[in-house]
């Protein structure tokens, strides 16, 4: 009909990610977060981690955390959590590098290539400014080449790689930092 347009989308859409909100995590969102991270450890691809976490040592870890100054978000679907990320403090009790943060993301395996890494991506990077990050750091496997697009996609380049540092029961793999600096006001 003549004044209609038909709308034409040439990516699939994710209409759950209009839903989703990206709050600050709290400690009832522990068990999500603990579940989306010991999916990834028998993949040997997201962590080098190679034991799953308990209940208890996620609690320890959360209670461990300066949230004020290093928060975790979490990506909620309202439903259930798609992913979170965590600001840490990069070799902590250097003040040198206080205006420097440990970026760390994780997203459940229903929810991966559906855009919720970029969302959670985009999110850490407009929040960075308001705890006085200038510079992010992700630390990651040279192997996992998905984390490396979704980093490449916003900026972050390979500033450093360990080689053969990662041993996965024999299988060795190469450690890299990727970083962004980022702009302020």
């Amino acid at each position: 009909m003549e004044g209609e347009a038909t709308l034409f989308c040439l990516f699939p859409f994710n209409s759950y990610l209009l839903d989703m909100k990206i709050r600050a995590a709290t400690e009832k969102d522990l068990e999500a977060i603990n579940n989306i991270y010991n999916q990834v450890i028998p993949y040997e691809m997201s962590t080098a981690d190679m034991v799953p976490f308990t209940m208890e040592e996620r609690l320890q870890w959360y209670k461990a955390y300066d949230r004020s100054s290093y928060p975790v978000f979490v990506a909620d679907t309202g439903d259930e959590m798609a992913g979170y990320f965590s600001f840490s403090p990069y070799r902590p009790r250097r003040m040198a590098m206080r205006y420097t943060a440990e970026i760390s993301y994780f997203i459940d395996e229903n929810y991966r290539g559906r855009g919720t890494g970029s969302a959670l991506m985009e999110h850490a990077i407009n929040k960075a400014p308001e705890y006085k990050f200038k510079t992010l750091i992700a630390i990651l496997l040279a192997h996992n080449e998905a984390s490396i697009r979704l980093l490449e996609k916003f900026g972050f380049r390979e500033w450093g790689r360990m080689p053969g540092v990662a041993d996965f029961n024999g299988k060795e793999r190469d450690h890299l930092y990727y970083g962004i600096r980022l702009r302020m006001g």
